[in-house]
C-alpha cells in the first residue's frame, strides 16, 4: 500500500515536471529568427557572461545574431537550436558563433 503511494506521488511528479519543461519550451522558441534585433544584445550578454574574452565573444555574438536572429540559450552549447548560428564558419572552417 506504502509503495502505492510513492509510485502515484512519483507519477504526477513525472507529468507535472513534463508540462512545466513543455510550457518553458513554448515560451522560448529557438531557430533562425526567432528574435528581433533589439533582443540580441540581451541574449548575447548572457550567452558572453561566462566567457574568458567578454568582449570578443559579445562582437562575435552581436554580429551572427545580427545575421541569424537567433541566439542558442545558455551560455555554451544548444547551437543545434539555432541552425545558422550553428553553421556560419569562418574562413578556416572553425565556429564563427560562440
Amino acid at each position: 500500500m506504502a509503495n502505492m503511494k510513492v509510485l502515484t506521488v512519483l507519477l504526477a511528479f513525472l507529468v507535472l515536471s513534463m508540462l512545466a519543461t513543455e510550457a518553458v519550451a513554448r515560451h522560448y522558441q529557438y531557430g533562425n529568427g526567432s528574435l528581433k534585433p533589439y533582443q540580441c544584445y540581451g541574449r548575447c550578454s548572457y550567452r558572453c557572461s561566462k566567457a574568458r574574452k567578454r568582449h570578443e565573444c559579445m562582437f562575435f555574438c552581436m554580429k551572427c545574431c545580427s545575421t541569424c536572429l537567433c541566439v542558442p540559450p545558455g551560455t555554451y552549447g544548444y547551437k543545434f537550436l539555432c541552425p545558422c548560428y550553428n553553421n556560419w564558419k569562418t574562413k578556416r572552417g572553425t565556429p564563427k558563433c560562440p
